[in-house]
């Protein structure tokens, strides 16, 4: 292979996209595995017959069509859409946030968000040549209502994300404060709510008094991370203009088919989610009680963020021990030494404290 070429085809690609870095995804091969926020719990056996049975049937020689369809109105009926509201699916949360940097997609627009939050809003803004703008939380996570006020009336953000709750930091932001910045916000404001499954409180009331509020959703919290169902709800105008740019086809027939055999047994994920919301909140008051452990943020999600001594120390040595989480410590300076942890089964969030403890001394 000539290097010339090779150097010619590399120089065909954007400057940016060569300079920055991949999302990562650690290896768990033989790990107990904590660091994705995934639900640990699988399906009952006889379920996962019935599953198994129903998705031999699927015409995988067709493109999807009605059977999406179908999904989109079962999602719509289980989140409660309200009247005069649209609905459109994505292929995780991901393509959506693709497909709303697309939409907004002209000179001088900008999107914003709090920091720290889900990486992948800054990352797709700036694949699509769109200014993002950060604006730091405060020391304990919460929304720093008047810097945001003042970078929504500065920087006139066509987009804004509010994570609710907020990844990695787990909390629900005041109600107050998030209705005064929609009240606020120019452009689209997006209640990103992937773990509204373990939330206390949702955005569908302000969903219904803002037409430029969307609400964003995914299955994979609810126990469907391998499907890659994410859904988009808003004023029926505003998710017909997005709508049109969904990849036709971008959800397969069998993800369609596994999404609408859960929420026919949505009982059965519901109690899983009350399982997990019960082993949060023992592992909160578990990490809280290890003195080692400086700090245990409080938590609406199917994680927790702590704060150690040695981030990184510990992490690689709870990894040596087979756990794995996540050391989101360089993702912002307030995530300083912070470690985050999905909740698990009870017998892996026991494997974890356990090794935690000895990680810790």
């Amino acid at each position: 292979m000539s290097q010339d070429r090779l150097q010619q085809a590399l120089a065909c690609i954007r400057s940016d996209v060569r300079g920055a870095h991949a999302y990562a995804v650690q290896s768990a091969a033989g790990m107990v595995k904590l660091d994705t926020m995934e639900n640990p719990f699988r399906l009952p056996e006889a379920l996962q017959q019935q599953l198994g049975e129903r998705l031999g049937q699927v015409a995988i020689n067709r493109y999807p069509a009605e059977r999406t369809q179908v999904l989109a109105a079962a999602l719509a009926a289980h989140a409660g859409m309200p009247a005069g509201c649209a609905i459109t699916l994505g292929n995780g949360s991901d393509e959506i946030i693709t497909m709303l940097s697309m939409a907004i997609s002209q000179p001088g627009s900008t999107v914003l968000s709090p920091l720290p939050s889900f990486v992948m809003y800054e990352m797709s803004a700036r694949y699509q040549g769109l200014k993002f703008v950060g604006v730091p939380l405060t020391a304990d996570f919460e929304l720093d209502e008047a810097a945001m006020l003042a970078a929504v009336a500065e920087h006139k953000p066509a987009l804004i994300y509010l994570a609710y709750p907020n990844n990695p930091t787990a909390n629900l932001w005041d109600a107050g404060a998030i209705e005064r910045i929609v009240a606020a916000a120019p452009g689209l404001v997006v209640m990103d709510e992937a773990y509204q499954p373990f939330a206390e409180r949702d955005s569908m009331a302000l969903l219904a008094r803002y037409p430029h509020v969307l609400v964003m959703r995914t299955m994979s919290k609810f126990g469907l991370a391998g499907v890659r169902i994410g859904y988009l709800i808003g004023h029926a105008a505003v998710v017909g203009e997005i709508d049109k740019l969904r990849p036709p086809f971008n959800v397969g027939v069998l993800n369609a088919e596994a999404g609408l055999f859960a929420l026919e047994h949505a009982e059965v994920y519901a109690q899983q989610a009350e399982i997990l919301r019960a082993e949060r909140d023992r592992l909160s008051a578990s990490l809280s009680g290890l003195p080692s452990v400086h700090k245990v943020f409080p938590s609406q999600g199917n994680m927790i963020l702590a704060r150690v001594a040695d981030a990184a120390r510990t992490f690689d040595a709870m990894k040596s021990r087979g756990v794995l989480i996540k050391n989101v410590s360089a993702m912002h300076p307030l995530l300083a030494n912070c470690l985050r942890i999905t909740v698990g089964t009870p017998e892996e969030n026991q494997a974890m404290l356990a090794a935690l403890k000895e990680s810790l001394q």
